[in-house]
């Protein structure tokens, strides 16, 4: 492979984790608070849905990009309410709202279906920006006052709230950011990596999104090599076609090394970084 090969093949690893890093970083917002949100998938494909159909609309991409960003704000309200306010099983919650949002981009998205994009933005906008709020994130969780509250109502509530930290404020404002960065990673597939609609855009990325985050530790600096690191795994799938390797063997090729990684990472007991009251419902007055 020469020098020309090597800068593309390291282009489209990081076009391919661009979405991946956005969507983890979402991830790393809610965790760190102490929700456990399975829906980043559902999340995605609505901020997909809503930024193609408002670009279709309006032939302005930016608009686009904003309002998918919106959808997947509502879509991370919605989880908080079920999760937080309700108190219901995060896992479940999650799981629901993936197939919910994947249910209704896939019904509402039929008319679309094949329609080439009017109006797009460069992937190497999104590509920079996601790499930018990797590391404004990271200052924020570790230099910062808010970041201290942020991981001590994940780490403790009940402490956090004793010390007059709106527990309940604190683990909303997480997931429905989270909510938006998903909705971005799905509005940059949209907008910008696809050229028309198409069902099932999102690809299960966002499944890889939250296996990332454990991989990396909760961590958006470690997240941005993490990400770039599976999109060259997406690019190899595509550029080795027809190096004779089975298709079939190279499409799984990403998915069974995430699984490896898990497996890997629970050997490891690297789990010792998760927040402490990660998946664990808060109600003021007990422990």
């Amino acid at each position: 492979m020469d020098s020309g090969e090597l800068l593309a093949a390291l282009g489209r690893s990081v076009a391919f984790g661009t979405p991946i890093l956005l969507a983890a970083l979402g991830e790393i917002l809610a965790e760190r608070s102490g929700v456990v949100n399975l829906g980043v998938e559902g999340m995605m494909a609505v901020g997909a849905l809503a930024a193609f159909v408002t670009t279709q609309t309006t032939g302005n991409p930016v608009l686009g990009v904003l309002v998918g960003i919106v959808a997947g704000g509502i879509a991370g309200m919605l989880h908080a309410f079920v999760s937080i306010t309700l108190r219901a099983n995060q896992f479940v919650s999650g799981l629901a709202l993936s197939m919910l949002g994947l249910g209704i981009a896939g019904l509402l998205g039929k008319r679309y279906e094949g329609q080439p994009l009017v109006a797009s933005l460069p992937e190497g906008v999104f590509s920079g920006l996601a790499i930018a709020l990797a590391l404004f994130l990271w200052l924020v969780l570790y230099l910062t006052r808010a970041g201290l509250t942020l991981r001590s109502v994940g780490e403790n509530p009940a402490a956090a709230d004793v010390l007059g930290v709106n527990v309940i404020r604190v683990r909303y404002l997480a997931v429905a950011l989270g909510g938006m960065f998903a909705g971005l990673a799905g509005a940059f597939l949209a907008v910008s990596y696809r050229s028309s609609w198409t069902e099932g855009m999102t690809n299960q990325l966002g499944w890889i999104a939250v296996a990332l985050t454990i991989f990396v530790a909760w961590d958006p600096i470690r997240a941005v090599f993490g990400a770039f690191f599976f999109g060259l795994l997406y690019y190899l799938a595509f550029a080795l076609q027809n190096s004779g390797i089975p298709s079939m063997f190279l499409q799984a090729l990403p998915y069974a090394l995430v699984i490896l990684v898990l497996a890997l990472v629970a050997l490891r007991r690297r789990q010792g970084a998760a927040p402490e009251a990660l998946g664990v419902p808060y109600q003021r007055g007990l422990r």
